[in-house]
């Protein structure tokens, strides 16, 4: 299948580095070398400053949207207008209102959009499912994960400092990854309370955020997303009735990434454990597109999608309601 790229950062290279077998025939950006450096690694890729362009050309069956937070959903309406399939980044908006029309342009046009929620293809949380899935943890009741950073100088200069671009700060960006894990174990939430502030960066959008979320059953999920952290770190336990599961690091500067699971013993007292370590390089970004490809292939709507932007979106809104935001 043929891929364009909207955006050509970081994340647009990571993802061009992870095809599954896909041909890139175009990407864009408005720094137009970015644009050229990353169309020159791709036999016949053509580069452009017009996204519109690169989203209209007929050739094209998949694009990836890898821009600042409020162009995301602008790009996705033109594409699936274009009857285009969409992997676009997570958060997919700034506002859940902002994902209405794409989602209803989509389901008419039967494109099919993913949101990269690709934490979720971790090898460690691939693990855990495998684990939730069979039982081992028995009934849920609660989890608790926390996700940080430290910055780097000028980051309270860059693109996710400024509202109207990002739509807000740590929560809605690596906070959006812990919700989502959240709901895939957990399930929808009725209930949510939080806070989110700046302490430490010279910004106007939050660097911490906190959520106390339940479900109808009153399971829980206790979140923290930081931006000042100052050593990198990733941190998920989840709790059934028989037993724990504890994932640490994502690898990288946040260290190997590791699964235990503690097994409670009928006699209760210290559990039995198992551990995996994966020191591998992460490649969650290739699994999760080539699951994509199967979901066209299968006409099947993608595991993580607009609906569960959605909905994650709509739990930042309640926390952002309370704080102030100009644009």
């Amino acid at each position: 299948m043929n891929v364009v790229i909207i955006g050509c950062g970081l994340i647009g290279n990571k993802r061009a580095k992870n095809l599954a077998g896909c041909n890139l025939v175009a990407c864009s950006d408005l720094n137009m070398d970015r644009a050229e450096t990353l169309a020159k690694q791709f036999n016949g890729c053509k580069a452009f400053f017009n996204w519109q362009e690169a989203v209209s050309l007929s050739n094209v069956d998949i694009v990836i949207i890898a821009t600042d937070h409020r162009s995301l959903p602008l790009i996705a309406l033109a594409a699936v207008e274009s009857h285009k399939h969409v992997l676009i980044e997570k958060p997919a908006a700034r506002r859940s209102n902002e994902l209405e029309h794409v989602i209803e342009i989509a389901n008419k046009n039967k494109a099919l959009v993913r949101v990269g929620f690709n934490h979720r293809y971790h090898r460690a949380f691939v693990k855990a499912r495998e684990l939730v899935d069979a039982d081992e943890l028995g009934e849920l009741m609660f989890l608790r994960a926390r996700y940080g950073h430290g910055g780097r100088i000028g980051y309270d200069k860059e693109w996710r400092a400024k509202p109207e671009l990002s739509g807000g700060g740590e929560l809605i960006d690596q906070g959006m990854h812990l919700i989502d894990l959240a709901r895939w174990f957990l399930g929808d939430f009725t209930e949510v309370e939080g806070f989110a502030h700046t302490y430490y960066w010279d910004m106007p959008v939050d660097d911490n955020g906190f959520l106390l979320l339940k479900t109808q059953k009153k399971q829980v999920a206790f979140l923290h997303a930081s931006s000042s952290e100052w050593k990198n770190l990733f941190s998920f336990e989840l709790y059934g009735k028989k037993g724990k599961i504890d994932i640490s690091g994502l690898g990288g500067s946040y260290g190997v990434e590791r699964v235990t699971f503690y097994k409670m013993l009928p006699e209760m007292g210290p559990p039995e454990t198992f551990a995996w370590e994966y020191p591998m390089a992460d490649n969650s970004w290739e699994v999760e597109f080539a699951e994509f490809l199967e979901d066209i292939k299968l006409a099947r709507q993608p595991a993580a999608n607009l609906l569960d932007a959605y909905q994650a979106l709509k739990i930042v809104e309640k926390i952002y309601n309370n704080y102030s935001y100009n644009y």
